[in-house]
């Protein structure tokens, strides 16, 4: 991780592979490559940086291993998440995300959070939300005060800006809503351990 506790690009890879597995169980090795590109590369698009993890990696430290029992894996090999996984799983999903948020890797990590949130307690799915909520709020101040400073200039540069603080306030307006949702679980929750 960087010093700012955020995913460098190698782990949003580990966080995508160990999310998959946990969601949708063993996998053969070229399935869950497989799947990883295919997230990755829609969200982020072709990445250098996206290419260097590999998933005999992840077995040599001991996060995913082959079901077969055999010292490697390969093409044939049905891959599973260990316990060690699960730990990396959770404080991969726990990592910060540095703003702005408009980079490919930091949609990434956005993505990967909303993608495998519900593998998180409910305190920590709050905690999420939270953060993504604070890093948008952060955003939105940002835009405004250079929009306010460039309200008069000439050429699109303001409509462009009034364009991505309406995208802001969109999303702010989505988690505030995924908030409301998570708390409606948690009322849920708490009225069935009543009974």
């Amino acid at each position: 991780m960087y010093r700012d506790n955020s995913l460098m690009p190698k782990e949003t890879v580990r966080l995508t592979a160990l999310g998959i597995l946990l969601d949708d169980g063993p996998q053969l090795y070229g399935e869950l490559a497989a799947a990883v590109r295919h997230f990755t590369g829609r969200i982020v698009g072709p990445s250098l940086d996206l290419m260097g993890t590999s998933l005999e990696m992840l077995r040599l430290e001991g996060l995913i291993e082959a079901l077969d029992g055999g010292g490697g894996i390969d093409e044939s090999s049905r891959l599973a998440i260990t316990a060690a996984g699960r730990q990396a799983f959770e404080a991969l999903m726990r990592a910060s995300v540095r703003a702005p948020s408009s980079d490919g890797i930091n949609k990434l990590v956005i993505a990967l959070k909303l993608r495998f949130l519900h593998r998180l307690e409910p305190l920590s799915r709050r905690e999420q939300i939270d953060a993504l909520l604070e890093l948008y709020e952060t955003e939105l101040a940002r835009l405004n005060d250079l929009a306010s400073h460039h309200v008069d200039d000439p050429g699109l540069f303001a409509a462009w800006l009034e364009h991505d603080i309406t995208q802001v306030k969109a999303r702010l307006a989505w988690f505030n809503g995924v908030i409301e949702h998570l708390q409606e679980e948690k009322r849920v929750r708490e009225d069935g351990l009543r009974r």
